[in-house]
């Protein structure tokens, strides 16, 4: 019948010698022995364990605090039974014919057979430990999961620094393994890991192997499942020496034979969980594994766990950013839809990330751009990406009204209060309430109201149009204009105290001929549109148009754009829009001039200074002045458009030079 030491450190059995039969198992202080048990009350030559008529004795050999075997000393030759646990100095170890018996699964605590006389358990180490390694491992005591020994100290701290650079968890495995062939005894050995760790949804089968490695003829042979199983269930290392022919500590290989003489299987744990084992043994009966060993493989172990770690968070942070970039992809995509902003251009993203920064916010948002880019769109898209999306989205355009109308439009007004009105109306503030409102054409507010309107910006009630009742409201204000407004400041037509509570966050909307990128793309996208609304089957657009398209300047913008090609699909004669099907204008732009020499004017005798100080003129008026602006039109830098300025004697209240 097979029969172990089980050698008790800490709470667990993590050292398992195998006794042979006719061969005898000294124990003692001198390194001479098989069992070297480094403590100061344990003599040289301590004890023996041998078999006599099939039963395994063990004999004290006069040593000097003698030999426990449960709690009482024994004298002369005492005859070991299954369970039994010899006391030497402070180390326990525990006779066993089955290995289950000393792995309890339901408790860590020992059996009470096996409780301890005394709870301080010395390090044991193997014959090949030197002396100088067991001074380093003596202690009072020992927590085997606490790095102590010397043996390759250096290696481990290179071996962190390399493990966190690799890339992939069969890279950390490979290097682990190679690290632990250079220090431990080892001649074979691979790194496991248990299924749900190495992506198995499911969690179930074997483990998988990631790395093995084998430095003898015969490769590597897994470890058994008493081992792993026992390692994974108690999440402890074991240690099994002198273990040639045993069935459940060694593998037979494909030929029915055992090789491994000393066999380590440690756990990597992460947190309280264990993810797979490192499994090393040895063949060379001369080379056996030893508590040094173990220790040091515990320290690897430990290693391969931070680095399993690391490598699976930085896995988690690239899902969690392509999941992001998804999310971000598809609010993009809803923006556009409930926005009908269209346009993949640079110009367009920025609208976009700055669309983005502004929605979350409470502050009031200024549009700027030409008439016809879309700021209402821009305005709506801001509303629908906010927290306010749920709630009225409210637009007024001020150039549309009168002083009285407007005034009677924003705040409301109550029955009686002006000829007309005949009951009573709520504004558009009210209307508005936990919303947004859409001020357009902001510019073309009057004095009066304008002074009505910041207060209720900074948050003071109102009152209706011939009310007197206060009314206070919670509105997201959201302004646009295509005016100058700083000039119109300047000059006084514009209240400079509500400019800048106006101007916290401005978005400006490009004009569509400095994005030409999106013109078929907006051409395509109105195409769809109004086939679905006319029933056509229009299927796209000739190259001609489309370089026509592409060619024009676009003076009436995304407006004008989709004006164009509504006529063009109810006048299409076939199934694609012709160049003859677009009806373009001859009209220019905001921004250039009226000398352009297109064929549409009449000519004028003029000098080339002339031409150039009218068409400059031309340009800082259509920019209001914005001489960066203008300098950019006219493609030059802003210093040379300041000299062609004094040059010509250019001002702002000069008057335009008829064409």
């Amino acid at each position: 019948m097979l029969a172990y030491l089980v050698i008790r450190e800490g709470s667990k059995w993590s050292d398992v010698f195998r006794l042979v039969p006719g061969r005898r198992v000294t124990i003692g202080r001198a390194p001479t022995n098989e069992i070297v048990v480094n403590q100061e009350q344990c003599s040289r030559n301590h004890a023996e364990i041998f078999q006599s008529q099939g039963q395994w004795m063990v004999r004290d050999l006069g040593s000097r605090n003698g030999v426990i075997v449960g709690s009482d000393p024994i004298e002369g030759d005492y005859a070991l039974v299954p369970g039994d646990v010899i006391r030497i100095a402070r180390t326990q170890m525990a006779f066993v014919h089955d290995l289950a018996s000393a792995y309890p699964e339901a408790s860590s605590e020992l059996p009470p057979r096996y409780a301890p006389v005394d709870e301080t358990v010395a390090t044991i180490v193997s014959p090949s430990s030197t002396a100088s390694d067991s001074n380093v491992l003596e202690s009072e005591s020992y927590e085997p999961t606490t790095i102590t020994h010397r043996r390759g100290q250096t290696k481990l701290y290179t071996l962190a620094i390399e493990l966190a650079r690799q890339p992939d968890l069969a890279s950390i495995a490979n290097l682990a393994l190679n690290c632990l062939f250079e220090v431990t005894h080892v001649d074979a050995g691979a790194v496991l890991i248990t299924p749900a760790a190495s992506g198995n949804p499911d969690g179930k089968g074997d483990l998988d192997v990631i790395a093995s490695r084998s430095d003898r003829q015969a490769s590597y042979q897994r470890v058994s499942n008493f081992l792993s199983e026992t390692a994974l269930r108690e999440g402890e290392a074991v240690l099994a020496r002198n273990i040639e022919g045993d069935s459940r500590l060694g593998i037979r290989d494909s030929k029915g034979e055992f090789h491994a003489k000393s066999v380590i299987c440690a756990p990597i744990r992460q947190k309280n969980h264990t993810i797979g084992l490192i499994h090393l043994y040895s063949t060379d009966s001369e080379q056996e594994l030893d508590p040094g060993d173990l220790e040091f493989t515990l320290a690897v172990a430990e290693n391969v766990a931070l680095a399993t770690e690391t490598i699976g968070r930085q896995q988690a942070l690239v899902e969690d950013l392509t999941v992001k970039k998804h999310e971000l992809d598809q609010l993009r995509q809803r923006l556009g839809v409930e926005s009908e902003i269209v346009g993949r251009s640079p110009q367009m993203e920025k609208v976009h990330q700055e669309i983005a920064r502004a929605a979350p916010s409470r502050a009031t948002v200024l549009i700027r751009g030409e008439s016809g880019v879309g700021k209402e769109l821009v305005a709506r898209a801001v509303h629908y990406s906010s927290p306010r999306k749920k709630e009225p989205f409210v637009c007024l355009n001020c150039a549309a009204l009168t002083e009285t109308l407007l005034e009677s439009e924003l705040f409301g007004h109550e029955r009686g209060a002006f000829t007309g009105a005949t009951e009573r109306k709520v504004g558009k503030f009210e209307a508005a309430d936990k919303g947004t409102l859409m001020l357009d054409e902001i510019g073309e507010m009057s004095p009066s109201i304008q002074a009505k309107f910041l207060r209720v910006l900074e948050g003071h009630p109102f009152e209706r149009v011939g009310g007197s009742k206060p009314i206070r409201v919670d509105v997201r204000v959201i302004s646009a204009t295509n005016r100058n407004l700083e000039k119109a400041v300047s000059e006084g037509k514009f209240r400079r105290d509500l400019f800048f509570r106006l101007h916290v966050v401005e978005i400006y909307v490009p004009p569509l001929r400095k994005r030409p990128q999106d013109v078929i793309e907006l051409a395509e996208h109105f195409v769809r549109r109004f086939n679905a609304e006319t029933a056509k089957k229009i299927r796209g657009l000739t190259p001609e148009a489309i370089e026509l398209m592409r060619s024009y300047r676009w003076p009436g913008n995304v407006r004008e754009l989709r004006n164009v090609i509504e006529g063009a699909i109810l006048s299409a004669r076939d199934d694609f829009i012709h160049a003859d099907d677009l009806s373009l204008t001859n009209l220019s732009t905001a921004s250039e001039s009226n000398v352009m020499f297109s064929g549409r004017h009449t000519y004028e005798p003029l000098s080339l200074s002339e031409v150039e100080r009218r068409h400059i003129l031309e340009t800082l008026n259509s920019t209001d002045w914005n001489k960066s602006r203008a300098a950019t039109i006219l493609g030059i830098e802003r210093s040379t458009l300041d000299r062609k300025i004094r040059r010509y004697e250019l001002s702002e209240d000069r008057p335009r030079p008829k064409a």
